[in-house]
Parts: structure tokens; sequence; C-alpha cells
């Protein structure tokens, strides 16, 4: 069976460190160009722009795309209107109304559209997701809180409109959620806090509420230095379970559980495997609820100026 002939839109951080290796891994996947502004990937085809790419490498047959969400619609859709099957890195899109219209193209062109949520492949969240079969939910509560400068350094995107702020990183607590829980998730307030020179915030906290009253409190924080947190506390009838460092682990009760079979894997490998499967059924697969959510806590939040953020000159 032939490999999927890949192009890549956007060489930056994830990219590198994400894409490009595990694309290189799967067999059912050949990475073919790339295209991008600023950077170069070393033994395929490189063009500055997508049109570049799409007009010179025409057999492809699929795109990922990497750039800032702001860039997301437009790659996209003209991905799809040339015939190539789209992934995409979350966010999505910088609108629900964007997600939706790409969705209409892809089904119009018959075309596999991945929206891809890559926290949902954790290694602990599958297992998460079986706990609360059997068990009542009460509270939740998330702290995220990371370094930008480690982990965002000169994403200047990042700050302006469309780009998320702390909501970029926050999103992914959020897809686990979403992903875990099967109820709509309302904010019931949000605090936005947004530095004065930029357009995002830089933290928040949200309280949010499902209709069948589980309470869930966010706490999210880009300044935060030190060892950096990605945790989400679970309260059940039949006590307390934990995800940490983003989803990858699992505690039930203060003991770490075994990871079951299948599930120690990266979570970009999972997302490449789903990929290539998706291409194979002829399917597209697209969850909008963690937008719809971000979406939500702009729209209901109260934004608040906080001291401007400047990155240190190198």
């Amino acid at each position: 069976m032939q490999a999927i002939r890949m192009g890549i839109v956007g060489v930056g951080k994830i990219a590198r460190d994400q894409h490009v290796p595990c694309i290189a891994a799967n067999p059912a996947f050949a990475l073919e160009a790339a295209a991008s502004r600023n950077a170069q990937l070393p033994g395929i085809a490189n063009f500055r722009t997508l049109e570049q790419m799409l007009d010179g490498a025409p057999e492809l047959d699929a795109i990922a795309i990497c750039t800032p969400p702001q860039l997301h619609y437009q790659a996209a859709r003209l991905a799809l209107e040339r015939g190539k099957h789209v992934l995409m890195e979350k966010p999505p899109c910088a609108s629900l109304a964007q997600l939706g219209h790409l969705k209409q193209l892809a089904s119009a062109a018959q075309r596999t559209l991945y929206q891809t949520w890559h926290s949902q492949h954790a290694p602990g969240v599958a297992s998460a997701a079986r706990l609360l079969e059997v068990c009542q939910l009460r509270r939740v509560r998330v702290t995220w809180k990371e370094d930008v400068l480690k982990w965002h350094p000169g994403q200047r995107w990042i700050w302006q409109a469309g780009g998320f702020g702390v909501l970029d990183p926050g999103i992914n607590a959020l897809s686990i959620l979403t992903r875990l829980i099967a109820e709509p998730i309302f904010p019931r307030s949000a605090l936005l806090l947004v530095p004065a020179n930029l357009e995002a915030p830089i933290a928040a906290e949200l309280e949010l509420l499902t209709p069948g009253g589980i309470e869930i409190g966010v706490s999210l924080d880009f300044r935060h230095t030190g060892p950096q947190t990605w945790d989400i506390d679970f309260e059940t009838d039949q006590g307390p379970f934990k995800l940490s460092a983003g989803g990858a682990a699992l505690t039930v009760g203060g003991q770490p559980a075994p990871a079951e079979a299948g599930e120690i894997h990266g979570e970009y490998g999972s997302i490449y495997r789903a990929y290539a499967e998706l291409i194979a059924a002829g399917r597209s697969e697209v969850d909008a609820r963690p937008l719809e959510l971000v979406a939500d806590i702009f729209l209901t939040g109260k934004q608040v100026a906080v001291a401007p953020f400047e990155e240190p000159r190198s």
C-alpha cells in the first residue's frame, strides 16, 4: 500500500518536536514537503507558502497545519479545495464559524478533516474515562500553570487577538474535560487577566458548571516558574483520582494506576495512527466542544488589565 504523501505547513517548535518525528515513525506516511516563511526541513521539498507547495508538489495527499490558529482557516480551506486531507493542530481556528465551514468543505470535497486535541490522547485519559463509567463525578479542580517563556518563546501570535493567550495551553485541559464529561459544560464565571500591552490573557480563574451540578474550578497561569503544573483532580462518590503531567499519569486514591495495554505511546503517535485510519475509512473527526467552551469563556468573562508583560531580550 502506498504511503500517504504528507506536507507540513508551519515549521515551528511543535512541528519539529512532534509532527516530523511521528510522521517519520509511521510507515503509513511519507513526509515530502514543507511550507514555511522562516524555516526549512532537510531532505524534502521546501516552499515559502502553502499555495507554492500545492502548486509545486501536486502529488501530496494530505496536509498537517501547524501554524498559529489565526492562519488555520485559510490554510485548511485552500488545502481542502485542492483535494487534500487536512490535519489541524489545536486550537483549531479563530472562530467557531470558521471551523463549521471547514467541516462543510471537507464533506463536499469527500476529504478527511481531523481536528486534533493531543491531550485527549495522553496515556491516563482513557483509563480515567473508564473510571468515570462506574462512579459519579461531583467536583473537578484544574491547575494548569506553566512558564510561557519556556514553552512559547518569541511567539508573539499567542498574545494577539485570536491567539488565545493562556487559553492556548488551557484548551488542552478543557479538551480532557470535554472528553471525560458527556454533559454540556458552561462558564459560571470567568476572570481573564490581560497585560495592559497585550490582547490576550496571561492568566485566568474560571468557574464552570454542568447541568447535572458538577462544579469545575480552573486556574490557568502563564507566569508560573519552577515545576510546571498540569493537573486535574476529580472528586467522585467512590473517592478521588488525579490526572497529572497533562494527562500522562493517573493516580487513584493517591496510588499510581498502572497503564493498560495499548496505552503506553506518545500523544502524537496516537494522533497520526488515527489520521491514517480516518483517511482509510473516508471519515472526518472534528470535535468542536473545547473551542465552544473557550468561546463561551471569552464571551462571558470579565477582563481585568494587569501589569504589562515583555519577554527578556536575548
